[in-house]
């Protein structure tokens, strides 16, 4: 059934689709970038702002990772995401902010504390959720971005993830 344009599912679904706390495994964890200039100061409450005027119900993301490298919250974990399509139930979100040069083109150049926040959270996710593969939003199928701007197999390989 088509919907019009901007018209979102009802939220939250109900039956057998309904968000209740434990309902999937966490089968991934998807770093992405916020597709902005490196070096704004955005942080987790203006992508939420963001998200919602897409129509989604709050931010996409469980977590954000600003550019002074704190480590901020989105959704709760036990919500869905909203961050991969036909992923966002069994995956959990995080988001660097940047990912972008000057001229709007994809960059790796993001803070050195924010990698370093980044492995810091991503080795505690692991530990909560030891089966889930980490990857970066471009490896899914059907993806057509280069989000997050680097290649997150090979950076958490690197790091004995």
């Amino acid at each position: 059934m088509s919907r019009p344009h901007g018209c979102r599912r009802a939220f939250p679904p109900k039956g057998p689709r309904a968000m209740t706390p434990g309902r999937f495994p966490i089968t991934h964890i998807v770093v992405h970038c916020s597709a902005e200039p490196h070096g704004r100061k955005t942080r987790a409450k203006d992508i939420d702002v963001w998200h919602r005027r897409r129509g989604f119900l709050r931010i996409g993301y469980h977590y954000v990772i600003p550019v002074d490298g704190s480590v901020e919250g989105g959704r709760p974990e036990d919500d869905a995401g909203a961050h991969v399509s036909g992923h966002n139930r069994q995956t959990l979100g995080v988001c660097l902010v940047g990912g972008l040069d000057k001229d709007g083109k994809p960059s790796p150049a993001f803070a050195q504390v924010q990698f370093d926040a980044l492995e810091k959270l991503l080795r505690a996710l692991k530990t909560k959720h030891t089966e889930a593969e980490i990857l970066g939003h471009r490896d899914f199928p059907g993806v057509k971005k280069d989000c997050p701007c680097f290649d997150v197999r090979a950076w958490v390989k690197a790091r004995g993830i």
